[in-house]
C-alpha cells in the first residue's frame, strides 16, 4: 500500500495521516494526544458561623419539625375519622342485617310452624284413612277366610266320600287283575311246557342230523385222504425223479467244466514251459555266439 501524502498538523498533540486504500477513496488515520484536565478555580473562603445564625437555623429546624408533626397528626386524625366512620357504617349495616334476618327468620318459623301443623293434620288424615282401609281389608279377609274354610270342609267331605268310592272300585279292579294275572300265568306255564317239548324235539333232530353229517364228512374225508395220498406219492416220485435228472445234469455239466478247466490249465502250463524252453535255447545260442566271437 503506497502512501499518497503526509501533512504536518499545527497542533503538536494531534496527528492526521492520509493513506490511499483503494482507487475510489481515501483513508484517514487520526492520532489523538493525551487528555488534559482543566484547572479548578480556587473556592472562596468560608465564613465561620455566628451564634445568631445558629439560633436562626435551630429555630427554622424546630418550626419545620413542628410543621411535619402537625401534618402527621392531621393525617392521623383524618385516618381515625375515616376508621370511625367505617366502623359506624359497619355497625349500622350489621344491625340492619340482624334485624332483617330476625324478621325473615320469624316469618320462616311461622311459615314452618304452619306447614308442620298442616303436614301433621294431613298425616293424621292419611293414617285415619289407612286404618279404615286396614279394618275393611281385615273384615273382608275374615269373611273370605270363613268362606274358604266352609268350601274346604265341603270339599273334604265330598273328597272323603269320593275317596271311599274310588277305593272300593280300585279293590274290585285289583281283584279282577289278580284273577287275570293268574289265568295269564297258567297259560304262560302251559305255553312254556309246550315250547320246551318242541325245543327238546328240535334239539334231538339237530343232534341226529349233526351226527349223520359228521359220519358223512368223515367218510368223505377218509376217501379223499386215500386218493390224495396216492396222488401226492405219485407227484413226489415224479418230482424226485425230476430232481435226480437235474442233479445228474448238473454233475455232468460240472464234470465237463472241470475237464475243460483242467485242459485249459494244462495248455497254459505247456505254453509256459515252451516259452521257458525257447528262452533257454535263445540264451544258449547267445552264449555260443559270444564264445565264438571271443
Amino acid at each position: 500500500m503506497a502512501t499518497a501524502a503526509e501533512s504536518p498538523v499545527p497542533n503538536e498533540s494531534t496527528e492526521i495521516r492520509c493513506q490511499e486504500k483503494s482507487k475510489g477513496g481515501m483513508c484517514y488515520e487520526v492520532i489523538l494526544a493525551e487528555p488534559t484536565m482543566p484547572k479548578r478555580p480556587p473556592s472562596p473562603p468560608q465564613q465561620s458561623p455566628t451564634q445568631a445564625t445558629i439560633q436562626d437555623k435551630l429555630k427554622a429546624a424546630e418550626e419545620r419539625r413542628q410543621s411535619i408533626e402537625a401534618n402527621k397528626l392531621a393525617v392521623l386524625a383524618a385516618k381515625l375519622s375515616k376508621i370511625e366512620e367505617a366502623s359506624r357504617k359497619k355497625d349500622e349495616l350489621s344491625a340492619a342485617f340482624i334485624a332483617a334476618t330476625r324478621v325473615s327468620l320469624d316469618a320462616k318459623m311461622n311459615n314452618t310452624e304452619e306447614k308442620r301443623e298442616a303436614h301433621i293434620a294431613e298425616l293424621k288424615n292419611k293414617l285415619k284413612d289407612h286404618l279404615e282401609s286396614v279394618e275393611k281389608t281385615r273384615l273382608s279377609l275374615e269373611q273370605q277366610t270363613e268362606e274358604v274354610r266352609c268350601a274346604v270342609e265341603e270339599k273334604l267331605k265330598t273328597a272323603a266320600a269320593q275317596r271311599d268310592e274310588n277305593i272300593k272300585r280300585m279293590l274290585v279292579r285289583l281283584k279282577e287283575h289278580e284273577e287275570q294275572v293268574a289265568r295269564v300265568r297258567q297259560g304262560m306255564s302251559e305255553r312254556v311246557l309246550q315250547l320246551e317239548s318242541q325245543i327238546q324235539g328240535k334239539l334231538e333232530q339237530a343232534r341226529e342230523r349233526r351226527e349223520s353229517i359228521e359220519r358223512e364228512q368223515k367218510e368223505k374225508l377218509r376217501n379223499h385222504n386215500t386218493v390224495k395220498i396216492a396222488k401226492m406219492r405219485q407227484m413226489a416220485a415224479r418230482e424226485l425223479l425230476m430232481k435226480k435228472c437235474e442233479c445228474d445234469k448238473k454233475v455232468l455239466t460240472a464234470e465237463i467244466n472241470r475237464q475243460r478247466e483242467i485242459q485249459r490249465r494244462v495248455q497254459a502250463i505247456r505254453r509256459h514251459h515252451e516259452r521257458r524252453a525257447e528262452i533257454v535255447r535263445q540264451n544258449k545260442k547267445d552264449l555260443l555266439i559270444n564264445k565264438e566271437e571271443d
